[in-house]
């Protein structure tokens, strides 16, 4: 006689929810803070290309000696 011998699968690690909530909230946190400092990043650029096209008129304007002082 044959008998079959059935055993259950023992899971390794039991999570709880929280340790899914966790993680999630951990996750979206620095995916927020990284769009938020590449959007200020974005706008500082754009900032200080202005000023530098402002610098680069006022340098590329022909000298005449005249003082302004």
């Amino acid at each position: 006689m044959i008998t079959m011998i059935t055993k259950e699968k023992v899971r390794n690690q039991v999570k709880s929810r929280f340790y899914y909530l966790f993680w999630g909230i951990a996750t979206f946190s620095v995916v927020a803070g990284q769009l938020y400092v590449g959007a200020g990043y974005r706008a500082y650029a754009g900032a200080l290309l202005r000023i530098f096209d402002a610098i680069e008129v006022e340098v590329g304007r022909p000298y005449n000696n005249e003082r302004f002082y």
